[in-house]
C-alpha cells in the first residue's frame, strides 16, 4: 500500500467548497483504500474499503473523555455515553435497540480518558440503518430527567462491578498513583459520590459543549463505498441541522506536556481478596513520541508473552503468579509504563523484588539481540492479526484521526516495528526503567507486609 495526498473538492452552484475528500492510503486492487471527507460544519468521515467482506463496522467518535471533566463532573462523559442510547425525538430506547437486533447487528459504545466511541457492526446491506440510528443518537438525544435517574443506578452498579474486580480496578488506582487528583488520574466511570451528584442539566450542558460536529469523527470499515457513506452521513446530520456552520474547522489532536507525580509513591487499598494485585511502574512517553515503537518492543520482551522475561521468571520458574504482564499507556501529553502481577499476599515481596531486579537489569544492560528479534516478530504478527476484522479497522481509523490527525497503513506500522534496533531499545530502557518506580496494590495484606511495600520503590 502507498500513501497519496490527492484531494478533490465538491462545490455548490455558487462555487463555494462544501466538502473536501483526500485519499490517505491507496490500497491494492481496491482493498484497504482509506479516504477522508471533511463536510461543512467540520464533520470528518473516514472509511476503509474491503470489498471481500460482507460486513461493515460503523462508528462515530467524540473527541471527549474523562480528562475533559472537572472534579465535580467526573464520570459525566461515561454517564452521557449511556444516556445517548435512551431515546431521541425520533426513537425510544427500545426502538434504538430493536432496530439493530432486527437485522442481527451489534451495537455498543465505550469511553476512555481521551475519547468516546459509539459503533455498530452490521451486514453491508444494513449500513444505511446503522448510519441513521447512530447519527440520530449523536445529534438528537433527549437526555430526559427520568432516564438520567434510572441510568444512575445502572452506572452505580457498573462501578460496584469494577470494584469487585481488583485485577481491573488496580489500573484505576495506578493512574491515580502516577497522576494524582487530576483529570487523567481520576477514574473514567467516576466515583459513587460524583455520579450521585450529576444532574440532568449539567450532563445536557456537557453534551451540547462536546458533541459539536467539529469534535466528531465518523468512521466505517468493510464493504463500503466512500462516496455513498459520505452521502448517508451528510443527509443524517443535515436532517438534524448539525452542519449549518460552513466556516467550522475540525478540532486538532490534543497536544502539550504534563508532569506526573514524584516517584516513589505507594497507594494501597485494603480489600478482602484471595490475591494481591500489584502494579509497579513509572512515567512512560506520550503517544506522539517517536520512541513509542522501541517502547512497544521493550514492553513485549519484558511482559508481553509466555517467553517474556517476567513471565518466565515469576510464573514459569518460580510459580509465584498466574497472571503477569507489562503494559504501556500513551496519552497526548504523557505516558505510563507498568508491570502487573496477581499473587498470594504472602508472595508480594518476592514478586516485587523480581520485578524491580529485572527492570533495573534491563535499564543497565538492555535486552539481548535475540530478545529484541523475538519481540519484533511477536509485535509484528500480533499487529496484523489484530487488524483482521472490520471492528479493529474502524477503531484504527478513529484513533488515527483523533490522536494523530492522520492514518498509517499496516505496512508503515510494520516498517516502524522492523526498524527498531537493540540500541534504540537500550536507550528507551535506560531512560524509562532507570527511573524510581511507584506502586499500587489492592488486596489483603498484614501490617508488616504493608509496611515493607515502600522497600520496593526505595
Amino acid at each position: 500500500m502507498t500513501r497519496t495526498h490527492r484531494t478533490t473538492a465538491r462545490t455548490s452552484s455558487e462555487g463555494r467548497a462544501v466538502a473536501r475528500t483526500k485519499t490517505l492510503i491507496k490500497g491494492e486492487h481496491g482493498t484497504g483504500t482509506v479516504r477522508r471527507t471533511t463536510l461543512p460544519g467540520g464533520l470528518r468521515v473516514v472509511t476503509e474499503t474491503l470489498p471481500a467482506v460482507r460486513s461493515v463496522t460503523f462508528g462515530i467518535w467524540a473527541h471527549v473523555g474523562s480528562r475533559d471533566e472537572t472534579p465535580a463532573l467526573n464520570g459525566a462523559t461515561h454517564y452521557l455515553e449511556h444516556l445517548l442510547f435512551k431515546g431521541t425525538k425520533r426513537r425510544s430506547a427500545l426502538d434504538i435497540s430493536a432496530a439493530l437486533d432486527a437485522v442481527g447487528g451489534e451495537m455498543n459504545a465505550f469511553t476512555t480518558k481521551e475519547y468516546t466511541c459509539y459503533y455498530a457492526r452490521v451486514l453491508d446491506t444494513d449500513l444505511p440503518l446503522a448510519v441513521d440510528v447512530l447519527s440520530d443518537m449523536l445529534t438528537g438525544s433527549l437526555i430526559e430527567a427520568g432516564e438520567v435517574e434510572s441510568e444512575r443506578g445502572v452506572i452505580l452498579e457498573e462501578i460496584a462491578m469494577t470494584d469487585d474486580d481488583p485485577g481491573d480496578s488496580v489500573h484505576d488506582l495506578f493512574a491515580h498513583t502516577m497522576l494524582g487528583d487530576t483529570p487523567l488520574g481520576r477514574p473514567v466511570l467516576g466515583t459513587v459520590e460524583t455520579v450521585e451528584g450529576l444532574t440532568r442539566d449539567r450532563i445536557a450542558r456537557f453534551y451540547k459543549k462536546h458533541y459539536d460536529p467539529t469534535n466528531l469523527v465518523v468512521t466505517a470499515a468493510g464493504n463500503v463505498d466512500h462516496t455513498k457513506v459520505v452521502r448517508m452521513v451528510r443527509a443524517a446530520f443535515e436532517r438534524a441541522g448539525a452542519l449549518s456552520r460552513t466556516d467550522a474547522v475540525p478540532r486538532e489532536p490534543r497536544s502539550g506536556s504534563r508532569t506526573v507525580r514524584a516517584a516513589g509513591q505507594v497507594d494501597v487499598i485494603e480489600r478482602r481478596t484471595e490475591q494481591a494485585h500489584v502494579i509497579l511502574g513509572m512515567p512512560g512517553i506520550p503517544r506522539t513520541d517517536d520512541r513509542r515503537w522501541a517502547l512497544d518492543v521493550l514492553s513485549t520482551a519484558l511482559g508481553g508473552g509466555m517467553s517474556s522475561r517476567l513471565f518466565q521468571e515469576i510464573r514459569e520458574k518460580r510459580g509465584l503468579a498466574y497472571s503477569v504482564y507489562s503494559h504501556t499507556s500513551g496519552f497526548a501529553d504523557c505516558g505510563l509504563f507498568g508491570v502487573y502481577a496477581g499473587c498470594r499476599p504472602a508472595q508480594v515481596q518476592d514478586v516485587l523484588k523480581i520485578c524491580r531486579d529485572e527492570l533495573e537489569q534491563v535499564a543497565q544492560s538492555g535486552l539481548t539481540d535475540e530478545e529484541v528479534r523475538r519481540a519484533i516478530g511477536q509485535l509484528s504478527g500480533s499487529t496484523v492479526l489484530g487488524l483482521e476484522d472490520t471492528g479493529a479497522l474502524m477503531h484504527r481509523l478513529g484513533k488515527g484521526e483523533l490522536c494523530w490527525g492522520d492514518q498509517m497503513s499496516v505496512d508503515e506500522m510494520l516498517a516502524h516495528i522492523a526498524a527498531v534496533t537493540p540500541d534504540a531499545v537500550r536507550e528507551v530502557a535506560r531512560d524509562l526503567l532507570g527511573q524510581r518506580p511507584s506502586l499500587s496494590v489492592i488486596g489483603t495484606l498484614k501490617d508488616k507486609q504493608a509496611a515493607r511495600l515502600h522497600e520496593a520503590v526505595a
